[in-house]
């Protein structure tokens, strides 16, 4: 049995957020609720393999193929967060499986951050 289309959504964001450990790939509709959400630790990748760009590939395809099939989704943009190594396989895997639109870097820049180190004493 073929399984149920639960709503059609034409347009999504995927928001991949790649850090040194892992990387999450969550695929939402334009008002941001969430459609589905993997990762390399939810695809069975553990401790340090977690972190390669093979494992991001994986959660990648995985989300957008699962966003795909349940919603009917046609086209998206892509929001990348993050310096993991993670970062650009994850990006060509979304764009492998859905129509990429706009892909925006939402990395947070530091400002008035900490103190550099002191003057060492004598």
């Amino acid at each position: 049995m073929a399984s149920k289309v639960k709503r059609v959504v034409d347009h999504v964001r995927v928001c991949i957020r790649a850090t040194f450990n892992n990387t999450k790939v969550t695929v939402t509709d334009p008002k941001g609720n969430t459609l589905t959400r993997e990762s390399a630790g939810t695809c069975n990748y553990k401790s340090s393999k977690k972190s390669t760009p093979y494992a991001a590939q994986v959660a990648a395809t995985k989300a957008c193929q699962a966003a795909k099939d349940l919603f009917k989704v046609e086209t998206g943009e892509v929001r990348v967060w993050g310096a993991g190594p993670g970062r650009d396989a994850a990006l060509r895997a979304a764009c492998s499986v859905i129509k990429v639109i706009s892909i925006a870097d939402v990395t947070g820049v530091p400002f008035n951050g900490t103190d550099g180190p002191s003057e060492r004493r004598q």
